[in-house]
């Protein structure tokens, strides 16, 4: 019987121990698992760039906040999914992640292309197996929230660049107008500037962020 090479990369070894347990388990029709796991961003990239090597996994599970290891630099599981695609284009790749918000999740999509996206809280075992059985085979998996901002995000009519969204986003976890210069390349002008057109664009251009980023919540941007 054919061998499915599984990795999940998560730094909650409970999680990583929990699908491991579930799909070496479960009972599939012509092939079975064998599962790897990794509990860091360091561990995962060299298992992954031992892959490369010689093919080692068929599919790849990655969390997208990752705890940095001591006195290492942070990096995400969004960096894990990319070194992949380079490394290894025939894995294939399923984020496994507790972000459920529209602009992280199209975010993902859109700079990596997985093969699935699965928010945590919808993860169970027929779901887990399920996720399985549709990636080996037919891709793409997506859990119902993951859908659900897919869905939004394609419904919409309003084209933003890259800049425009992490100021969204960034305005709506609290990020003051001032600090934004340190996560989008544009002056303090230039974003807010940004800002004034976006309040346009969403047509609440009398009104303050909170409105805006409402308005971008319900055209799926956030």
């Amino acid at each position: 019987m054919k061998t499915i090479r599984i990795l999940a990369v998560d730094d909650h070894e409970m999680i990583t121990t929990g699908y491991k347990y579930i799909l070496e388990a479960a009972e599939f029709d012509d092939f079975k698992i064998k599962m790897e796991t990794a509990n860091s961003y360091e561990l995962g990239a060299q298992k992954i760039m031992d892959s490369a090597r010689s093919f080692l996994f068929d599919l790849i599970l990655l969390d997208i906040q990752l705890t940095p290891s001591q006195e290492k630099e942070p990096h995400s599981g969004e960096e894990l999914g990319l070194l992949a695609r380079k490394l290894v284009p025939d894995s294939k790749l399923v984020f496994m992640s507790s972000f459920s918000d529209n602009y992280r999740i199209n975010s993902i999509l859109e700079n990596v292309n997985p093969e699935g996206y699965m928010v945590k809280s919808e993860v169970d075992e027929k779901s887990l197996i399920a996720m399985v059985k549709t990636v080996t085979t037919c891709p793409p998996y997506y859990s119902q929230k993951a859908l659900v901002a897919i869905r939004k995000k394609v419904a919409n009519d309003l084209i933003l660049d890259n800049k425009d969204k992490k100021i969204l986003y960034h305005i709506s976890i609290g990020t003051k107008t001032i600090d934004i210069v340190n996560y989008v390349n544009l002056s303090l002008a230039g974003i807010e500037n940004r800002k004034r057109q976006l309040k346009v664009v969403f047509g609440v251009e009398k009104q303050n962020d909170m409105a805006l980023i409402t308005e971008a919540k319900n055209r799926g941007f956030l």
